[in-house]
């Protein structure tokens, strides 16, 4: 089973060491973990930009049969918009999607500024803040379980370098994919 590690890891320092150790991961327990950074074959061809990067993280996505998505609050409140993107894309190929947070506060509550309006939460700007009590937007989470997956969040506040909820992911991916197949 072939495992996308989507997640804003390739922004970390040392990427390709926390791609490998994911990699590593995966192997121990009977999956190819698949990293953003790595070459696809046949690698897409046309200039060395952003259009190219684009293409081959599409053309991993094609190639596995499972993503699991890091969607820790990155630069933000919220998860990592490409990381977003490559979730949604896999849920759309009709793929099951997993994922994990090392935030463990409601979405609503990382949020600036957040104040209650009646009913409903405010941000700085006055716009509504969705209240649903989950770790991220409720399309995230929706497409997740929806796909038979699992979003699992840190009780505390974890480093970027734990793996322990991307493991338990694996963990749920052979729990909930692996047996059924």
């Amino acid at each position: 089973m072939r495992i996308y590690l989507a997640g804003p890891e390739v922004f970390l320092p040392e990427p390709l060491a926390a791609g490998a150790a994911k990699k590593a991961i995966c192997a121990r327990h009977g999956m190819v973990g698949v990293f953003p950074l790595d070459a696809p074959a046949p690698m897409p061809s046309g200039p060395p930009d952003w259009r190219r990067i684009h293409a081959a993280n599409e053309a991993h996505i094609q190639g596995c049969d499972v993503l699991v998505a890091n969607l820790t609050p990155f630069r933000g409140v919220a998860a990592d918009p490409g990381t977003v993107f490559e979730l949604g894309y896999m849920r759309g190929l009709g793929r099951p999607v997993f994922g994990y947070t090392h935030a463990p506060a409601d979405y609503r509550a990382r949020v600036p500024g957040a104040r209650r309006d009646g009913a409903m939460w405010r941000d700085a700007d006055g716009l509504e803040i969705e209240d649903f009590g989950l770790a991220e937007n409720l399309m995230l989470e929706g497409a997740i379980a929806a796909s038979g997956g699992v979003l699992l969040r840190a009780e505390q506040p974890l480093p970027w370098a734990d793996v322990t909820l991307f493991e338990a992911c694996l963990l749920a991916v052979r729990a909930r994919i692996v047996r059924k197949l």
